[in-house]
């Protein structure tokens, strides 16, 4: 999590990047069309890509220089660092970035090369063969999830899911959710509230965990599935004081004040959930299908674990977002574009792309990868017709382009532990997280122009 102090390093900086203006953004558009892959491997060439320790193994970068002819060179995916090589005119040639957060932030800033005649090319990612949750990665200039792409998920999950395990229900006397029918946000914490175990004023076995990947998305997301929109219709603005935000955060609130499960005034000791669900220590998991690459490496453990859908908000639709998405986009200034997208088409389309599918860590994001998800034993074929079901109710919930979400989070962690602790009402939470949330996005939109 980055600091606020960070947070406003990072902004800072990032005006250069857009002080080419849109004269700049043009040019480099039209100069895009000719730099297409024509089928040329790129072979002998290096690739530098920034990405986070375990995206692309040692033995995958081996694997590419056998297959593909080209060299790629790892660096360590770091913010302040992308920045500097960003506004330095000398990126790396690929970069991991969050779908979900993160597209529109950097297509809005000019710095992302639109691969839309990349794709058009491609005998390996093929457009009708890109799985919806890639929207993700489009960005029209104003709202996420329309317009051109920018970059592509390497596997994803529909993040409001959740897990529970069976036994836990069955010790609390509580009914199991069922399968493939949503219950509602309320009837969740009520099982959180009856599933929760504790001795001596201490938190044995966790009820549920119910946080999101970001404090933000989940809110977006809930404030969706109750017909409503966290932001106004250009992202530059966002509300919490709606009726449908309201109950979302009042919600996420009452879910962390009645300390059923891991939150900033109690924190999980294993810092997320898995440890803790695979040692019994926790009834429910609001995890996606990728937990199920660790579930499935026990199989008592596979065996009591059912994988539910999303919940809604009561009196709401069925809503099941995306909140990650992480894949990989190409600077509009890459030095090796040919060779990058080389690199691109096999991360996605080919063998990582395969082994990632076949291990149960996310759903493939090109359908026709689908057929290699786990499907062994019995759990597996449980977990994967739970998935396919709720497959049918996935959306793109849009972000805005004006923040990075990280920096959003940081501001809500500094402002909701009061009201956590029961010293301010959500009320007053809600109207304090609009002044100092819109303040960051006012910045963020000056810089954009």
């Amino acid at each position: 999590m980055h600091t606020q102090a960070g947070a406003r390093v990072s902004r800072r900086r990032f005006l250069a990047l857009s002080a080419g203006g849109a004269a700049a953004g043009a040019a480099a558009l039209s100069g895009c069309a000719l730099q297409v892959s024509s089928g040329v491997s790129g072979s002998g060439e290096t690739v530098t890509v920034m990405v986070n320790s375990g995206d692309i193994t040692t033995d995958q970068v081996q694997q590419a220089k056998k297959k593909l002819g080209i060299k790629i060179n790892l660096v360590k995916y770091d913010i302040t660092k992308l920045i500097a090589m960003l506004t330095s005119g000398n990126p790396p040639d690929l970069v991991r970035g969050v779908g979900a957060v993160e597209a529109a932030y950097f297509a809005a800033r000019d710095v992302a090369e639109e691969l839309d005649p990349y794709f058009a090319r491609s005998s390996v990612l093929k457009p009708d063969d890109l799985d919806p949750v890639n929207d993700l990665w489009r960005f029209d200039g104003r709202t996420q999830g329309r317009g051109p792409r920018y970059g592509m998920a390497k596997d994803y999950s529909q993040d409001s899911m959740y897990w529970y395990n069976t036994s836990a229900f069955d010790h609390a006397g509580v009914d199991y959710p069922p399968e493939t029918e949503p219950i509602t946000y309320e009837a969740w914490l009520e099982n959180a509230k009856r599933l929760v175990q504790r001795k001596n004023g201490q938190t044995t076995v966790f009820g549920g965990s119910y946080s999101g990947l970001y404090r933000c998305t989940l809110l977006a997301t809930m404030a969706a599935s109750a017909g409503g929109s966290l932001f106004n219709e250009d992202f530059s603005r966002a509300d919490f004081t709606t009726p449908e935000v309201r109950k979302a955060l009042a919600w996420y609130i009452d879910y962390c004040k009645t300390k059923v499960g891991p939150s900033l005034i109690q924190p999980d000791p294993n810092g997320w959930d898995g440890p803790t669900y695979q040692a019994g220590r926790m009834a429910m998991s609001n995890s996606g299908y990728w937990l199920g690459g660790m579930i499935n490496t026990d199989k008592k453990l596979a065996s009591m674990s059912r994988l539910a859908p999303a919940p809604i908000m009561a009196g709401g639709r069925r809503i099941s977002a995306c909140q990650g998405g992480t894949g990989l986009w190409m600077p509009r200034k890459a030095k090796n574009k040919d060779a990058a997208w080389r690199v691109f088409e096999w991360f996605f389309g080919e063998e990582p792309a395969k082994d990632r599918a076949s291990g149960g860590w996310g759903i493939p994001t090109l359908k026709s990868l689908r057929p290699l998800m786990p499907a062994q034993t019995d759990s597996q074929k449980r977990v994967l017709k739970a998935q396919e079901n709720e497959l049918k109710h996935f959306s793109v919930v849009s972000f805005t382009p004006y923040a990075r979400a990280d920096a959003l989070d940081a501001l809500f962690n500094q402002a909701a532990p009061a009201a956590m602790n029961g010293e301010i009402s959500a009320d007053t939470l809600a109207g304090h997280l609009n002044s100092v949330i819109n303040e960051q996005l006012k910045r963020g939109k000056e810089q954009v122009g």
